[in-house]
């Protein structure tokens, strides 16, 4: 099977990890991304097969593939203009979908949506997707080694306000990251405060390593996170997070407890094998219609 994958994005974020994760364990995959992204530098250094993305190159590419994967918004709206492919389209956001009358069109284009999560498949059936036309896809991440260390961290990226805020309150150091997988292996504890998310990869990522987690009420992130057994989920407040960020660092046996049963769980639900494999199905479905 042929399948070729749409992405737009600039930087490299969650969503452009999974196209990563996804195509290294596909066959006959071909990626098109911004030439200067990160997403096709990486692909660049991981040898796969990527290729400039452009509106007019696009057109002409997918006679020669079967299935046609838009990974963002963007690229399901440049894909949902070509006609007679079989358009998947892969839902990662946890916002309202617009309803207005190009909207309506765009999405009827597609034959299938991975929705990253419950949540989310709810907010695409509220846009009035049929349920039929729709299935849950969960992120992948790798499983790495545990990590060994007492720190605790956060991404700079994800509302730091409310962290700092949080370790004023608490009286307790946090250290937030860049590099979140290197910086993972020496965590016990990592914080992960949003406004909205469709799933939380990096909250994945976390307990890949066998770290707690300690994460916001929003979206999908209970879907990733279970409260009181790998982890903490609280509400958007600087006294929420402190604490629970006060109780963990007070029990590490706790944090300890909560980071092996996180690693268990994205073992038997959120590997990046399951989520190809998982895709793979849907790719199937829509060539049996």
């Amino acid at each position: 099977m042929k399948t070729l994958h749409v992405d737009t994005g600039r930087e490299m974020r969650g969503g452009q990890w999974q196209v990563i994760y996804l195509i290294e364990r596909l066959r006959d995959a071909t990626l098109l991304a911004p030439e200067d992204s990160g997403l096709f530098l990486e692909a660049c250094k991981r040898r796969l097969d990527v290729r400039p993305l452009s509106f007019s190159g696009l057109v002409g590419v997918p006679r020669g593939f079967d299935v046609v994967h838009a990974h963002d918004a963007r690229a399901h709206t440049m894909a949902a203009a070509i006609p007679s492919i079989r358009l998947v389209v892969s839902r990662r956001v946890g916002f309202p979908v617009k309803r207005g009358v190009l909207s309506r069109l765009k999405y009827s284009r597609a034959r299938l949506f991975l929705a990253v999560s419950q949540f989310v498949a709810g907010r695409l059936q509220e846009a009035g997707v049929p349920a039929d036309k729709i299935r849950v896809v969960y992120d992948g991440v790798p499983l790495v080694e545990p990590a060994h260390g007492n720190n605790i961290v956060a991404l700079a990226s994800k509302r730091s306000d409310l962290i700092r805020a949080a370790a004023d309150t608490s009286g307790i150091p946090i250290r937030f990251v860049t590099d979140l997988w290197q910086d993972l292996a020496t965590a016990r504890v990592f914080l992960y405060a949003s406004e909205m998310e469709g799933l939380g990869s990096a909250a994945l990522a976390a307990m890949s390593a066998g770290v707690a987690v300690i994460a916001s009420r929003v979206g999908g992130l209970p879907e990733a996170v279970e409260h009181e057994r790998t982890g903490l989920v609280v509400d958007n407040h600087p006294q929420e997070f402190a604490a629970a960020l006060q109780r963990l660092h007070t029990a590490p046996e706790l944090a300890a407890q909560m980071g092996r049963l996180g690693r268990q769980r994205v073992e038997t639900k959120f590997t990046a094998d399951i989520m190809t494999e998982r895709t793979r199905a849907a790719y199937h479905e829509v060539l049996e219609c």
